[in-house]
């Protein structure tokens, strides 16, 4: 919803200025939504950040970002169009499973949509839980999608 260049642009330059570096960025990848109908493309983009914040402090950072950049919560819908949407897809090789917070992204390795942006700026990053690495995850997708 709004202006996703701009929208993604300003979630960048905050999270740079609020939770640390920017080491890459991925080209935008423009694809149909996922889950539900709607006219309009989604823009995903992805991030590898050098941070010294703490898992649970990062997502509450994010969380904080998309609501001054117009997010809102509470919809009934699972999947619905969105200001801004950010993930913590992985964080080094760490696993997590805690209250709000699961590392790796647990469908990370389903969706296209994640994958490929992420396999820009880390191909060779190994999932923790698959031992995969994202562009192999990525392939894994794109082969499946093949016709038979």
């Amino acid at each position: 919803m709004g202006d996703p260049l701009a929208t993604l642009g300003r979630a960048e330059a905050m999270l740079a200025e609020r939770a640390g570096r920017v080491l890459a960025r991925s080209r935008d990848h423009w694809t149909e939504p996922h889950g539900f109908t709607d006219d309009r493309l989604f823009l995903n983009r992805a991030l590898l950040l050098d941070t010294e914040r703490e898992p649970l402090d990062l997502l509450r950072g994010c969380l904080a970002i998309e609501q001054e950049l117009g997010r809102t919560r509470g919809h009934t819908t699972r999947y619905a169009a969105r200001t801004l949407d950010i993930d913590i897809l992985l964080i080094e090789d760490q696993v997590l499973d805690g209250p709000g917070l699961s590392v790796p992204h647990p469908r990370l390795h389903e969706r296209a949509f994640a994958l490929a942006p992420a396999a820009d700026v880390a191909p060779l990053l190994e999932h923790p839980r698959l031992h995969r690495t994202l562009i192999d995850l990525l392939n894994d997708i794109r082969q499946r999608a093949l016709p038979a």
